[in-house]
């Protein structure tokens, strides 16, 4: 079970283990604003029970920086572009550099785009425009919470109206 952190001004901050929760929860760093009673919490003594959080928000504000940079990798860009080839839409597997490194490409979300294995190879250390093909759209770097919050990829149907402001 995994509980959705929201900072004192009700803006989603990270997903952490009900554990880790409830130990904020006891320890008056945290209250619970949804919590799951149909999994209760059973403490050393049967009679002690609790909720399990769900969600909970932080007593008090914690400053985080402004420039949240979500960072390039692998995952990230396949995860961005659903897995599907940026050239014909099958599915991917690989990444593609749009500009070959070669030839001074960055490793930037910009220049990085899902993949599959066949166009990967044909393409090899050519532009795509040298190759008469288009991208089927243009690649930028992700926004939005289900970036900046870390385990947010799997959202609780609890969490979905903590998460639609942010």
């Amino acid at each position: 079970m995994r509980t959705l952190v929201l900072n004192a001004g009700y803006e989603p901050l990270a997903v952490i283990s009900f554990r880790r929760a409830l130990i904020l929860v006891l320890n008056h760093k945290a209250t619970v604003i949804a919590s799951d009673p149909e999994h209760p919490v059973v403490g050393v003594r049967e009679d002690v029970a609790f909720d399990r959080p769900s969600v909970i928000v932080l007593s008090r504000y914690v400053r985080i920086p402004q420039s949240r940079l979500v960072p390039v990798s692998r995952r990230g860009v396949l995860r961005r572009d659903a897995n599907r080839c940026a050239y014909c839409d099958r599915h991917a597997t690989t990444i593609d550099h749009v500009m070959p490194k070669s030839r001074g490409g960055q490793d930037s979300w910009e220049n990085l785009v899902a993949c599959c294995l066949a166009c990967n190879n044909i393409k090899g250390d050519r532009t795509p425009h040298e190759m008469g093909w288009t991208l089927r759209f243009r690649p930028k770097a992700p926004h939005g919470t289900a970036w900046i919050v870390r385990g947010v990829e799997r959202p609780q149907p609890d969490w979905d109206e903590y998460l639609v402001a942010a």
